[in-house]
């Protein structure tokens, strides 16, 4: 077994295995959509849809990733997590925005992270609508379709168009829209796309200026997460440590501070 802190594999080659997974698992979602109706069932909630096709995607992309690596760890969304011995640990959402995929909405996109004894080393997110696909290995920027990302360059909050996502718990989702009706005025627009993946993305883009939500999973922002902190993005949690599944702030480091100040207010203003 190697030893936390010993020389890892080959970030570009986890990268580019990554990636060819992706790929496929976004071809077989495309062929999906138009082979007729999916088998779809609910999970946590009825806002909480699952298909055939996730399952399939993520079949195929651990398939593909243990047949190349089979001591590896995968912590997969559907299937839960599978120790492995080797301390590389594969992060996997197979269709992240299943919402916008049943409707043939075209945000979504498979999501596929790497950890090496915990600590994030690659991350790729592919958008197979728009056949973009976002990489990024931890000390060597994140890129589009192999061009450089770089986060916006504003720094004032009433400019900046805002991305944020929906809770499927009915009582976060109160506060959710609570908290919107303060940031509305205080930014230039919001923008909500359904897909956290996609979000985090488009922050090392610049599509998006700053972005926030909470009640996410480790699946599906890890990936994204080191996208755009290789973009450029402060990212972090509400306290201004690491991120965590209670909320994930994202975009240029002054345009985060600001925001996380508001959902401060926010949040002590709840609980008086």
């Amino acid at each position: 077994m190697a030893l936390p802190g010993a020389a890892g594999p080959d970030p570009g080659e986890l990268c580019r295995l990554a990636e060819a997974a992706a790929h496929e698992a976004g071809e077989l979602l495309l062929r999906g959509l138009a082979g007729g109706p999916l088998a779809i069932s609910t999970k946590s909630s009825a806002r909480d849809l699952v298909t055939d096709l996730d399952r399939a995607s993520e079949a195929l992309i651990v398939r593909r990733l243990l047949a190349a690596r089979p001591d590896d760890g995968v912590l997969a969304e559907e299937a839960g997590e599978r120790p492995g011995p080797s301390g590389l640990r594969w992060i996997v959402d197979p269709l992240d925005g299943t919402g916008n995929y049943l409707r043939g909405t075209p945000m979504y996109a498979v999501s596929v992270a790497a950890e090496w004894w915990g600590e994030p080393v690659l991350g790729v997110v592919y958008d197979p609508s728009r056949r973009e696909t976002f990489t990024a290995v931890r000390g060597s920027g994140a890129y589009l379709n192999g061009t450089p990302l770089s986060v916006s360059r504003r720094t004032a909050l009433g400019e900046a168009l805002l991305g944020t996502g929906f809770s499927r718990d009915p009582r976060i989702r109160t506060e959710q829209a609570t908290t919107l009706g303060r940031l509305v005025n205080l930014v230039q627009d919001i923008r909500h796309s359904g897909s956290a993946a996609l979000d985090l993305c488009w922050i090392a883009a610049g599509r998006l200026d700053v972005y926030y939500e909470a009640d996410l999973r480790h699946w599906d922002r890890a990936a994204g997460e080191l996208i755009a902190a290789e973009a450029g993005a402060r990212v972090c949690g509400p306290h201004g440590g690491p991120a965590t599944d209670d909320l994930v702030l994202a975009g240029p480091p002054a345009l985060v501070e600001d925001l996380r100040a508001v959902l401060a207010h926010d949040e002590t203003r709840t609980e008086s």
